[in-house]
């Protein structure tokens, strides 16, 4: 498969969050990304109960959590052969090297997401340098994740960290042209989800095409 990426100045990591439907997977992979995401928060409009009858195989599986139990992310990792880690909520530096200790090698990246809202809320990611592989920059919401809305990127001016950082948070079909402007050395990808749904959990292809031949016109 031939990812999308790079994007510009934006890095090689193109991830839709948010899926559920077996055949809304198959299409959307075939678009080309690098990451799918599956929410396993039960509170989530976007929550995968059971494993759907389709998984994509030519993208990484990403498993999403909030504040999960360590035997919860295990367990998942295993019905779902995940490739990725996200952890979504107050998931603290000890949770994490207790979750590398206890799963091992079988965790290949772990992704520690922020709320993002001003400059300020950035120093909260210095505990998780060298424990988790990559960041994941969010709007600060009223949800955890999914609020569809967009953060003020030019705060991320003053993120001087070493790990590389997806940006996230209510990026839309209308937003390629910003996301061709932005740059920042440290950012690797970008996170797709709300903006582009028909319904919660259900991508809109066409919106997604449409925009990746945007992003990288």
């Amino acid at each position: 498969m031939t990812p999308i990426g790079p994007i510009g100045p934006i890095g090689p990591l193109t991830k839709v969050c948010g899926m559920r439907d077996a055949e809304n997977i198959r299409a959307v992979e075939r678009l080309g990304i690098n990451l799918m995401g599956f929410i396993f928060w039960p509170h989530s409009s976007r929550y995968v109960s059971a494993p759907p009858a389709y998984l994509p195989t030519a993208c990484r599986r990403v498993g999403v959590f909030v504040d999960a139990t360590i035997d919860d992310v295990r367990q998942h990792m295993a019905d779902y052969s995940l490739d990725y880690i996200q952890l979504h909520g107050q998931e603290s530096p000890e949770y994490i090297e207790a979750l590398r200790t206890v799963c091992g090698d079988s965790i290949a990246t772990i992704i520690k997401a922020f709320n993002i809202a001003t400059a300020a809320d950035l120093a909260q990611t210095k505990p998780y340098e060298g424990l988790a592989d990559l960041f994941l920059f969010d709007t600060r919401g009223k949800s955890v994740g999914g609020n569809g809305s967009k953060f003020d990127w030019t705060v991320l001016t003053d993120y001087n960290g070493t790990t590389p950082f997806i940006l996230s948070g209510g990026i839309g079909p209308d937003d390629a042209e910003q996301l061709r402007a932005f740059h920042h050395p440290k950012c690797t990808g970008i996170d797709l989800n709300s903006r582009f749904e028909l319904v919660p959990g259900l991508k809109d292809v066409s919106a997604l095409r449409k925009f990746f031949a945007e992003l990288n016109r």
